[in-house]
């Protein structure tokens, strides 16, 4: 990257390594620096929670706030009627209008944390697509927007070339997802001013095709930023941990599993992690990245008290950290653990321990409780696990049993 910005955005955007690719680099700098600009990223609601993947993109938001300008979250209860094909092998599963409501308040939560709604002049402000596109007349829409839309183009981007050879087939509906995405910028452009919309690099075709869009509609000059799509050092897709998603929200994952997730980076991220996910000074996150040996333990546990910090609140990470030293350093149990608390009735035949490590999250299925307990990296009370169908009843249950799954991943099991 050689261009060399004079807004205080995209400074961060390049110095951080936020910055995948822009549209049009020096007139975004320069509208940036001229006043407050409106900038979206829009959320599909696919479920309950956002999740780690999701926190890159947030941070973007956040720090287009605290650089002066205006954030728009825009929730997709239209659009996720229909589904996002970029990049899938296959259609996602269709949800009803209730249950995409209750994904969007669930998601709520989370902005919360990072944004400020207030009524400032650069305060967030959430919207929801479906006002828009709920109501659409489908002939009009056709001739007003359609019109404007290339098949032969269409066809042409990665994310749609990708699924045309697949077994499993691009249905019409899905095809329709980059028009509705491209008419949310010009809708959002018309209504709210919106200059620049954000997405990680899968979304540069749907973006290109909101900005040629307003552009031949309204004839406005608008933006388009996409950020790299993240994986770790080891080739991983970034947000997947051993147990699923890493959730955001705390009633999902908690905050003590938030805070592992973070601590268990490895080496060779600990310093990217710590300018994308951290407000740390960008010279202190090199410093600690640089680190070596035992001291990047350290860095870590800063990297997870930040992050945590900022999505939790400075107690839950403190909390969490303590209970970590508990666990680690002292081979206690820890009052932040996760906790399974079972009723009389799970336990009246007894309950495997395989049973156990899937209930409790730290296993994803009973061959996977299998598999870990056989290569002896299961652990009850401290003790390697040697049986799989072992049984645990009532009467073992009167203090908690510590589960543990590798050296790092623990629960709590208690009799309610």
């Amino acid at each position: 990257m050689t261009y060399h910005p004079k807004s205080d955005f995209m400074r961060v955007m390049i110095e951080r390594g936020y910055l995948a690719d822009c549209t049009d680099y020096q007139a975004l700098d320069e509208a940036l620096v001229k006043g407050v600009v409106p900038a979206y990223i829009g959320y599909d609601a696919t479920a309950a929670s956002l999740h780690v993947g999701h926190l890159l993109n947030i941070m973007m938001l956040r720090w287009l706030q605290k650089t002066g300008h205006k954030p728009i979250t825009l929730m997709g209860g239209g659009t996720t009627k229909v589904g996002d094909p970029s990049f899938r092998a296959e259609e996602r599963p269709l949800l009803t209008p209730e249950k995409i409501d209750e994904n969007i308040a669930g998601m709520k939560q989370v902005f919360a944390r990072y944004l400020d709604y207030s009524d400032a002049p650069n305060g967030a402000i959430m919207l929801n697509n479906a006002e828009w596109l709920d109501n659409l007349n489908y002939l009009e829409f056709l001739r007003d927007i359609g019109r404007h839309f290339s098949v032969n183009r269409m066809l042409s981007f990665e994310s749609v070339k990708s699924r045309l050879d697949r077994e499993q087939s691009l249905s019409f509906l899905e095809f329709n997802y980059m028009i509705l995405q491209a008419y949310d910028f010009l809708e959002l452009n018309r209504r709210y001013g919106c200059l620049l919309q954000m997405g990680g690099s899968d979304q540069w075709g749907n973006i290109v095709n909101g900005i040629d869009l307003t552009r031949r509609v309204l004839d406005h000059e608008i933006y388009g930023l996409t950020s790299p799509l993240l994986t770790t050092s080891d080739g991983k897709k970034m947000g997947k941990s051993a147990g699923g998603a890493v959730w955001l929200n705390g009633a999902m994952l908690s905050p003590y599993e938030f805070w592992q997730f973070w601590r268990n980076t490895t080496d060779a991220d600990v310093g990217r992690f710590l300018k994308l996910y951290t407000e740390l000074p960008l010279d202190e996150c090199t410093r600690l990245g640089a680190l070596q040996g035992s001291e990047i333990n350290g860095a870590k546990i800063i990297l997870a008290n930040a992050v945590t910090a900022l999505l939790h609140g400075e107690d839950a990470a403190a909390a969490a950290e303590a209970t970590a030293r508990e666990v680690f350093e002292k081979g206690g149990v820890g009052d932040d653990l996760p906790t399974l608390t079972l009723n009389v009735a799970d336990v009246a035949d007894g309950i495997t321990v395989a049973q156990l490590f899937v209930r409790s999250g730290l296993a994803a299925s009973g061959k996977d409780a299998k598999r870990l307990i056989q290569e002896g990296g299961a652990r009850l009370n401290d003790e390697i696990v040697l049986d799989a169908g072992h049984k645990i009843h009532a009467a073992d249950l009167v203090d908690p049993l510590k589960l543990t799954a590798g050296k790092k991943r623990h629960a709590l099991v208690t009799l309610d």
